[in-house]
């Protein structure tokens, strides 16, 4: 009797996609056209409800020398969240990512900003992270003290103005400080730790900065988000100061938001 069983056939490789992006913030997607069935790339927004406004299907159209192409372009919206890439139901993998035109960029959007960031999940897999700010208060350098940080940066979208603070919150608290106002957006204002340290610490608090361009005017989210690193949060470490039962310094979260960590 004869075996007609054949030799096992290899899983075939994921597709792997090299992503670039453009100034405007478009991203270009380029994949071996062998071995990528489907005729679209697919982004899925993590945690969505599955319906129209969480997917977003791209076409793939041959780019020569066996690729295929997919573009993102800035018009085409993507609401704020991480989006996992897909063709068919085969999750695809990140190649090269060249990111050079979001290093130090200067959005041109007159209401705020929208960032399309591709990087790959801790598990391997290609995703997109994308904010959309309107309007923006961009972190620039934080300045230590004895006891204080010293926030600079940029606003986008709006201009601090007459009566504008920062906010450090804690669920339902406010902390106020005055913040200034300079040419094309800027802004700085400085917290001291002691005052988000009363009462005494017995935990650990994250007080999330906020700035308040004018005395009517919303409070926009302080962030750093115009450049090429996703995660800033253990990137970005910053030394503690020690102050009488608490330890206090400025951090960021895994969204890019600035945050003034405090522990006991």
């Amino acid at each position: 009797m004869s075996d007609t069983t054949g030799p096992a056939t290899a899983p075939a490789a994921p597709p792997r996609a090299d992503c670039v992006a453009d100034l405007a913030g478009g991203l270009t997607f380029d994949l071996p056209a062998v071995g990528t069935a489907g005729p679209v790339l697919v982004l899925r927004r993590r945690g969505g409800s599955g319906g129209p406004a969480d997917e977003t299907r791209l076409p793939l159209t041959p780019a020569g020398e066996g690729h295929v192409r997919a573009v993102l372009p800035a018009s085409v919206p993507l609401a704020e969240g991480r989006w996992d890439a897909y063709v068919g139901e085969r999750a695809v993998e990140p190649g090269i990512r060249d990111l050079r035109t979001l290093v130090d960029r200067v959005p041109d959007e007159p209401d705020g900003v929208r960032v399309r960031l591709p990087y790959p999940t801790a598990d391997g897999r290609l995703a997109v992270r994308s904010w959309v700010r309107r309007p923006h208060a961009e972190a620039g350098d934080i300045v230590l003290g004895e006891g204080v940080c010293t926030v600079e940066g940029t606003l986008y979208g709006a201009r601090p103005g007459a009566g504008a603070v920062a906010e450090a919150r804690l669920g339902g608290e406010v902390r106020r400080f005055p913040a200034e106002g300079g040419e094309a957006g800027a802004f700085a204002f400085t917290v001291p730790y002691e005052v988000l340290a009363e009462p005494p610490v017995t935990a650990e608090r994250l007080w999330e900065l906020w700035l308040r361009p004018g005395g009517d005017a919303e409070p926009v989210r302080v962030s750093r988000l115009l450049d090429d690193v996703w995660d800033r949060k253990n990137v970005f470490v910053y030394p503690v100061h020690r102050g009488e039962g608490y330890g206090a310094a400025p951090c960021y979260t895994t969204d890019n938001d600035l945050c003034v960590r405090l522990t006991p």
